[in-house]
């Protein structure tokens, strides 16, 4: 079922803060930005920003997270008979296209900011988060396509391997020099976990 008018506005503003969270703190590092500069540049007051985020770590990360819970609903979305690898590669390369991650090759300055942002320690402390999120969103929609009981391994380990590839891609995808497209990174990633 379609979220309705006033879900998908909720929607558009979280997203939108999220997106002036990252771009304003890559642009003038964590310390530089304030509540007020996000809810200002998305034309909303703080207290709107607080209604949706308890700290600028979490909005920063949000786009981030919000793809871990599209990739599980995606997954499961998938056509039945696909086989799981052609699945989870389906999903991953259109869950990490757009959004926060521009689909172009970012400049370096770009790339220098985003590496100072994600080296502090709040934003390490929320990416953990996010990155729990989205192998539990992983693992749950494997367990589901697989039919398999709580109780078994594989989702898990299935879930946390591909997981694993996609920092692993992202990782280099942010210390590459000259960058290079996240979408090939990932591409190569997801193909060595299937060589093993």
């Amino acid at each position: 079922m379609e979220p309705g008018l006033r879900e998908r506005k909720k929607q558009a503003t979280r997203h939108a803060l999220a997106l002036a969270a990252l771009r304003l703190t890559v642009e003038r590092g964590l310390d530089g930005v304030l509540v007020e500069d996000i809810a200002a540049e998305v034309g909303v007051s703080p207290r709107t920003f607080n209604n949706y985020f308890s700290s600028k770590a979490e909005a920063i990360c949000a786009l981030a997270l919000d793809r871990a819970q599209r990739a599980g609903a995606a997954l499961r979305a998938r056509p039945a008979g696909e086989p799981l690898r052609a699945a989870i590669e389906a999903t991953v390369l259109a869950e990490f296209s757009g959004g926060a991650v521009p689909e172009h090759v970012p400049d370096r300055v770009w790339f220098a900011g985003l590496r100072l942002v994600l080296a502090t320690p709040a934003i390490q402390g929320e990416y953990l988060r996010v990155r729990a999120a989205m192998q539990e969103a992983l693992s749950a929609a494997i367990r589901d396509r697989l039919a398999l009981p709580p109780e078994s391994l594989l989702p898990d380990v299935i879930g946390g391997a591909v997981a694993t590839a996609c920092d692993v891609a992202s990782n280099h995808w942010l210390h590459a020099d000259p960058p290079v497209p996240l979408r090939s990174l990932l591409e190569e990633a997801l193909r060595h976990l299937a060589d093993y």
